[in-house]
């Protein structure tokens, strides 16, 4: 039996994370390649948010997995909060 069974959900919604985080980045990119400035900031709101909830939830299974490691109760989880919507320059 898996002592840690949130493990590999955890691995799998930071990879899903990740991966739309590469997208809403490939979304700006091609914005101001475009010259979309007005867009591209828009845009960029949105990457740098999602960036910030993959880097939250990262360190929040770090100090799960040190807590774990150390023999430490870990600390509940933060309810989930889903990605922005995209921006209305992605459509």
């Amino acid at each position: 039996m898996n002592p840690h069974p949130n493990t590999e959900a955890d691995r799998l919604m930071l990879d899903a994370k990740k991966a739309i985080l590469q997208e809403q980045h490939r979304r700006f990119q091609e914005l101001q390649k475009e010259g979309r400035w007005s867009d591209a900031m828009q845009q960029l709101h949105v990457t740098l948010s999602c960036a910030a909830d993959l880097l939250k939830d990262s360190v929040v299974l770090l100090e799960r997995a040190v807590n774990q490691r150390q023999g430490l109760k870990p600390k509940p989880s933060p309810p989930d909060r889903p990605f922005p919507p995209d921006s209305p320059a992605s459509s």
